[in-house]
């Protein structure tokens, strides 16, 4: 709940990235791509990839644009995931 008070703090296209990139994550979830633990992280990671790209006034060319790539970062952000060595401890 933080993550979407901060999205909604920030506003402009965030918003937008924060929902797009929660819809993606639950999807690899479901598909079992992903553990339940990795959807927290993976939203949390793309919403900090985008605070340098929020745009305060967004068209909604702006909004679709940065639903689209919120969703590319998932599926880019996974693929590391899956392929990264699993350290036991």
């Amino acid at each position: 709940m933080q993550l979407a008070y901060a999205a909604g703090r920030a506003g402009g296209t965030m918003p937008a990235v924060l929902n797009a990139a929660n819809e993606q994550v639950v999807a690899l979830f479901l598909e079992e791509k992903i553990g339940f633990l990795d959807i927290p992280r993976l939203i949390e990671k793309v919403c900090d990839r985008h605070q340098s790209q929020n745009s305060a006034h967004p068209t909604l060319a702006d909004i679709l644009a940065a639903d689209q790539w919120a969703r590319q970062a998932v599926m880019n952000a996974s693929e590391k995931l899956r392929n990264a060595p699993v350290v036991l401890t």
